[in-house]
């Protein structure tokens, strides 16, 4: 078969038998109980999320819910560890807890290796993902990054409010994957798009879901296409010729990375650097301070990766089992709230403080485990110049609004609307 046949099938043709998905019921409003009846997709935990996590510590530090089939919500830095280097018990074939399971059949690839990958298949798939997020090859992204930050901001022209997430944050994470991924950058209103349906829809209808899926691996197989007839030098390409285990990858293991590069390359950083803009915006006194002592931003940085982590991953229980106290049932969620497991005041000393010169600093931001993130140098990238260019430009700045800023549902946190008055 050569490298144009692989493509030549419609992607529908590939995908799981939608019989085979495991469909429950769709639960959602208000809740009552955070213990017995949590939701990560309501207002109200994107909102006070810290304090939930808080709170759920002291008295129920396993919660559990109905809601998704049933799922539960670990909140110590030693239970989410557990559960993340644990790939005996825990599958990771699904990372998106939604009312929609998809059959045991997808592991240990699963939909977008490696992340939805178990052992041993997650190590070498892991391998080929590598050499494109080194640390050399990283830095080497950094001056088209930091000139693409000052292009935004000249952008605001003489405004003396802008939105820092709809406006600065989300434009940087996306032009970095596109240019990776050899994308257009015309695009990014499409990049969007499929990041706030993939990590934002979780209770939309099944029907619904399937197009929107649909769409987003339309637009990626014809990338792909494209990648085929004009070779280039890209992540895209790369995943074309790559081979494992002597053949090339499979259609949708092709697909399926892409995806994942393209959904988290995007959302855990746009988050990440809204989270930072946040707090310094409502935070003088660390803004002075940063201004004034720029040496001081490496240490800022893991600080705000530590206290407003993005990302939320989940696994799948692989048999009924008993864990920290609790009975778990084979294909039940966990979610493993890596920004909680940062907060525990038994894993970090003045957990609930933002120290931005905090020296010791073994945070999860990025994950633990062998799933632990394989982009976390790009990403801190990224963090760095999209601060570093901002506190250059704009050392003073405040929330316009403090109840114009909105932050998203779902297992990425971070501000969907930023208000900011400047100067």
């Amino acid at each position: 078969m050569t490298v144009d046949d692989r493509f030549t099938q419609d992607h529908r043709d590939l995908r799981v038998d939608p019989d085979d998905v495991v469909r429950s019921e769709v639960i959602t409003g208000p809740v009552e109980d955070w213990t017995t009846d949590f939701s990560h997709t309501e207002p109200e935990y994107a909102e006070r999320a810290p304090e939930i996590w808080d709170d759920l510590r002291g008295r129920c530090p396993v919660a559990h819910t109905e809601r998704f089939g049933g799922a539960w919500l670990p909140t110590r830095y030693e239970d989410v560890a557990a559960i993340a280097y644990d790939t005996d018990r825990f599958t990771s074939r699904a990372i998106i807890a939604s009312n929609f399971r998809p059959p045991k059949t997808t592991a240990p690839i699963g939909g977008s290796p490696p992340i939805s990958s178990d052992p041993p298949f997650h190590h070498d798939a892991r391998k080929l993902l590598l050499p494109a997020f080194t640390k050399t090859k990283t830095a080497k992204l950094e001056d088209a990054t930091r000139a693409f930050c000052h292009g935004l901001i000249d952008d605001f022209g003489d405004r003396e409010v802008v939105d820092a997430a709809a406006e600065y944050a989300q434009h940087i994470p996306i032009r970095v994957i596109a240019d990776m991924l050899g994308f257009p950058p015309e695009d990014g209103p499409e990049f969007t798009r499929f990041v706030k349906n993939t990590l934002e829809g979780i209770n939309d209808d099944h029907d619904d879901r399937e197009v929107q899926s649909d769409d987003l691996f339309d637009y990626i197989f014809e990338q792909i296409r494209d990648h085929v007839a004009n070779p280039r030098d890209d992540l895209t390409t790369h995943l074309i010729n790559a081979e494992l285990y002597g053949q090339k990858l499979e259609p949708m293991h092709v697909a399926g990375t892409m995806v994942l590069l393209l959904i988290a390359g995007i959302d855990t950083t746009w988050s990440a650097i809204g989270a930072s803009l946040w707090h310094l915006a409502q935070t003088p006194s660390d803004r002075a301070r940063l201004a004034a002592e720029p040496e001081l931003m490496k240490t800022a940085m893991e600080e705000f990766l530590r206290a407003y982590a993005p990302v939320t991953m989940a696994r799948l229980v692989k048999d009924d089992m008993e864990f920290a106290g609790v009975k778990m049932k084979a294909d039940d969620w966990v979610l493993l709230p890596f920004p909680a497991a940062n907060r525990d005041p038994e894993h970090f000393e003045q957990a609930d403080e933002v120290i931005i010169d905090r020296e010791v600093n073994r945070h999860a931001a990025f994950g633990l485990g062998i799933h632990r993130c394989v982009g976390s140098h790009l990403a801190r990238m990224e963090l760095k110049v999209a601060l570093e260019v901002w506190m250059e430009r704009i050392p003073e700045f405040t929330l316009a609004c403090p109840e114009g800023v909105a932050w998203s549902t779902g297992q990425i946190r971070g501000p969907r609307a930023l208000p900011l008055r400047l100067g």
